[in-house]
Order: C-alpha cells, then sequence, then structure tokens
C-alpha cells in the first residue's frame, strides 16, 4: 500500500509520516528529488530555493515529473509513505499504481501559524497576516508548472485533521489506515494466473512471437510451457529454426517451424513427468492453434483461457466447442 501525503506548511505532514515510519512503512518524499537538484547545483537548501528548483523541474520535464522519479524508486510487496504531493498531476501518476490512497493533512491557519512561531526560524512569517499571504501565494499558482495545494487537496482520498495534540492525531490516523488496508486490491485468480503466463513467455526463445501456457488445477501450477525449438536444440533466436529467422510471412510454411508452441509444451511438460491434466484449465497468452486444441482435448483439459486471438483459430474454437471444452477470453493489461 502507499499512502500520499498532501497539506499545508505546520498541518502536520511530517508527523503522519512519523507515525507510519513507525509502523513500518518505508519513507519517501517527492521532495527528495528536489533537494537532490539544489545540491547538485551548490545552492542553498531553502524553502524559497526548493519552491523554485520544483517549479523548473515541472516545466522543463512536466508537471508530474517529481512522482515519476520517486514512484521509480519503489518496490512491490512493500508498505510506503511518501511526503509532499503538491501538484495535481503528480497524484495522476501515483494513481496508476493499485493501493494508492492520498491523505490530505489539515489544520485551522491559526494553529499552523502557532506551530511556525514555535519552531523560530529566522525566515517563517512573523504575523499571522504576512503568514496568510504567504500561503495564499504558494497555495495556488497561475502557472501550470508551480505546485498547486489546493487543488492536490481537493482530489485526496481522505482528509485528517490535526487541530489537537500528536496523541490524538496518531488515534486519528490508526482509526484509518487499517480502514485503508482492508480495501487492498488483489488480483482474481484468472488475472494472477494470465499474469503468470505472460511472465513465463518472457522465457520464450522464439524470434518470431513469444507465447506462454500454464496448466492449473485445484488453484495450483502443474505444468508451465512457452514456445520455442524442442529440447537440446539450437535455441530458435540463435538460429534453430530457419523458417522464423527467415521473417517467413505470417500464416505460411507453418510446416516447416521447428519451435513447439506454449500449449504443446505445457502439455508434454506434465507427461514427461508423470502429473495428470485431466480436468485441469490451460491458461494461454494466445488462443490454440489446431495442433494444440486437438492436444488440449486429448489430454483432457475441460476449459481453455487465453488473452489474445491467434489468427487462424476459427476452426479450433469450432472444436473445442464440439468437444465439450470450455473456451473464454480473458484480456489483461
Amino acid at each position: 500500500m502507499i499512502i500520499g501525503l498532501t497539506g499545508r506548511n505546520a498541518a502536520g505532514k511530517g508527523a503522519a509520516a512519523e507515525f507510519l515510519k513507525s509502523k513500518g512503512f518505508a519513507f519517501h518524499s517527492l521532495s527528495d528529488v528536489i533537494r537532490e537538484e539544489v545540491k547538485r547545483r551548490n545552492l542553498p537548501v531553502t524553502r524559497d530555493t526548493l519552491i523554485a528548483t520544483g517549479r523548473e523541474l515541472r516545466a522543463h520535464y512536466g508537471t508530474g515529473y517529481l512522482a515519476e522519479r520517486i514512484l521509480e524508486r519503489l518496490e512491490p510487496g512493500m508498505n510506503y509513505v511518501v511526503d509532499s504531493f503538491r501538484h495535481e498531476d503528480e497524484v495522476a501518476v501515483f494513481r496508476k499504481v493499485t493501493n494508492y490512497h492520498l491523505l490530505a493533512v489539515q489544520a485551522d491557519p491559526k494553529v499552523r501559524f502557532e506551530r511556525i512561531k514555535s519552531r523560530g526560524r529566522e525566515n517563517d512569517p512573523q504575523t499571522f497576516e504576512a503568514f496568510l499571504e504567504l500561503e495564499q501565494k504558494e497555495s495556488t499558482s497561475l502557472q501550470a508548472e508551480g505546485q498547486n495545494l489546493t487543488a492536490t487537496e481537493k482530489v485526496a482520498d481522505h482528509t485528517v485533521t490535526n487541530n489537537g495534540s500528536v496523541e490524538e492525531f496518531n488515534a486519528a490516523l490508526a482509526a484509518l489506515i487499517p480502514k485503508l488496508m482492508a480495501q487492498m486490491q488483489r488480483p482474481g485468480w484468472d488475472e494472477y494466473f494470465m499474469k503468470i503466463a505472460e511472465v513465463a513467455s518472457l522465457r520464450s526463445n522464439c524470434s518470431k512471437r513469444k507465447v506462454a501456457a500454464i496448466i492449473v488445477r485445484d488453484k495450483r501450477v502443474i505444468s508451465t510451457g512457452y514456445n520455442g525449438t524442442p529440447r537440446g536444440t539450437k535455441n530458435c533466436y540463435e538460429g534453430g529454426c530457419p523458417r522464423c529467422n527467415q521473417l517467413t510471412a505470417s500464416g505460411t510454411k507453418l510446416d516447416e517451424c521447428l519451435c513447439s508452441h506454449g500449449e504443446e509444451n505445457a502439455i508434454t511438460q506434465s507427461a514427461y513427468h508423470g502429473v495428470s491434466i485431466a480436468g485441469a484449465t490451460i491458461y494461454t497468452t494466445f488462443a490454440p492453434c489446431l495442433m494444440c486444441t486437438k492436444m488440449i482435448i486429448n489430454g483432457g483439459l475441460h476449459e481453455v483461457v487465453y488473452n489474445m486471438d491467434y489468427p487462424l483459430n476459427e476452426t479450433s474454437f469450432k472444436l473445442l466447442k464440439d468437444a465439450g471444452v470450455v473456451c473464454r477470453k480473458l484480456k489483461v493489461g
């Protein structure tokens, strides 16, 4: 899960990040990209310099650039808290991944001003009026590349108010985070198995097309196969299949192709290892050709799930239907 944080100065984003870090969330900030650039230029790391550099980076590389750079650093399977979302396009970048939630941390202006005063920093505004004027300037920019906290807060999934003590704020977060965890999105079984087949296809040694199939029974993978030249022979991409390496027109000279198909290899691998596939389901990245269709039927498989259509499979579909084998298309990204 990824928790994004946005909010005004002294609202409590740092406190929220510290709480989540204490619960095992790894921390990143979009401002890290700006700080790294400021240090690379040997500039002083001040609030004004960070804002100006951030505006420059968005203008040059795009308004979602900071988010793109941080997203590249995140590893799957971990919980993250990412601070400093200040532009709605940065949020849009993270919306492309699952289990992302943007929290807007809010506090009354007078509460935030008192927190700023207590910090005693030299460059902080000294009056409430100056504080409000600076905040207005920083929260809404007329230029696309400027930070726009107002628009960013509007696209937040949840708002957490932080007008009281740290303990009260932590309690509010402790009540919210489990609810977000309960919304965790996982792939369904079909998507899960088709994604495994897609990964298996990366092992294909065919120079023309990468295809793979996996055979599943009782939600367990019992066999896998990808297309390529037979066991112990030269790989297709190394010249093992003359038809493929001569870039023969699609659909022609199929009888000269030396590559075994993904479904064919999944079925023969199960036989090689003595595993029965009767009653199982085969997930394949391409709809089966006629030869593989006959092997599927005779092997006792009861269902075919495929991702992409094979150019010459009308006869295969009819034969599967006649044999009582369920066949359905599952398109995954």
